[in-house]
């Protein structure tokens, strides 16, 4: 699908359009993300757009021909792909539309239509949106971006994995939410053929199970149902050109309760002042829970995929945290 010259060829390409995000070291703190290990945070909280979804957004626009783009981009999303695609579509001067499900969150609806996209709500999970917005493709010649089984929005996820090893070339492990697979196949292929061995470990919500199932099953799977409460992570089914590159590379993929992702969102935003959505804070939910347990002294990079108030809904909420 993609290989580590696709990725170098689409951070030449988005450079001008996102930003270079910081890593931070997680430490000092008073309740470390895992004891032991030496853990990083990836700050893709602070892309342009929120979310790493900017990245593989700019990476398909810039590949787009004038007549491709004559009609605009639509897209189906949970919440940040929607954003991402509206943002670039603006930047270009571009009509988009963005059909997300019922359970999107209302501030993602409300940059969505921030950027100047029109916004239809259709269906409960992002498979039943995507079928809405390939039909409106199909309607109007409007280009199609998919989230994740795009080979030019995947080489541009990819790119968060060139920064994160040039900023430190001794990460051992790289901890990646995943809803359909394009940030994590991207990184993964980016991050293997820079530092063979690298552990590349995925983390779902155990609601959204879609990479972990298909993965003990040796094939794609669709899942029966979607249960998890963050549509960003609930696609019921990838794609196989995404799952052959997240079986070559990926060590694991390991599951989080919705809670948790609650609790680490809350985490983040107490202990670092990391405001990040449900997403982002899936690789910290996979350390504060225990879902991936380190090894002493080992170098861990968990990507914050995404900004969001949902730190502050916990507090609101009552939410306990289960550190501090």
């Amino acid at each position: 699908m993609i290989t580590l010259d696709d990725v170098r060829a689409a951070a030449a390409r988005i450079s001008p359009f996102v930003r270079r995000t910081p890593s931070m070291a997680a430490e000092p703190a008073q309740h470390p993300l895992a004891a032991g290990a030496r853990v990083s945070l990836k700050l893709e909280s602070l892309q342009v757009s929120g979310s790493f979804k900017a990245r593989g957004a700019f990476s398909r626009l810039t590949l787009l021909g004038d007549e491709a783009r004559a009609k605009g981009l639509v897209t189906a999303s949970g919440g940040n792909h929607g954003i991402a695609v509206a943002y670039a579509a603006r930047a270009a001067g571009l009509a988009a539309t963005v059909v997300v499900p019922t359970a999107v969150h209302p501030d993602k609806a409300a940059r969505i239509r921030s950027y100047g996209a029109t916004l239809i709500v259709e269906g409960a999970v992002w498979d039943e949106a995507n079928a809405r917005a390939r039909a409106i493709a199909e309607e109007t010649g409007a280009a199609y971006v998919h989230p994740f089984a795009d080979p030019a929005v995947a080489a541009g996820q990819g790119t968060i994995a060139l920064e994160v090893l040039d900023d430190d070339p001794g990460i051992d492990t790289l901890l990646v939410a995943i809803g359909g697979g394009g940030l994590i196949s991207g990184v993964a292929t980016a991050a293997a053929a820079l530092k063979p061995g690298i552990r590349i470990v995925g983390v779902e919500p155990a609601g959204a199970p879609t990479l972990h199932d298909s993965l003990a099953a040796g094939e794609v799977v669709t899942l029966a149902a979607v249960t998890t409460r963050v549509p960003t992570l609930a696609a019921r089914r990838t794609e196989t050109a995404t799952f052959d590159l997240i079986r070559r590379h990926v060590r694991e993929v390991v599951l989080v309760e919705d809670e948790d992702l609650a609790r680490a969102a809350r985490h983040l935003w107490v202990e670092y002042g990391i405001a990040a959505d449900l997403s982002g804070a899936a690789s910290a939910a996979a350390l504060l829970a225990g879902a991936y347990r380190p090894d002493p002294g080992e170098r861990v990079c968990a990507i914050v995929c995404g900004a969001g108030a949902d730190a502050l809904a916990t507090c609101h909420r009552g939410v306990p945290d289960i550190v501090l």
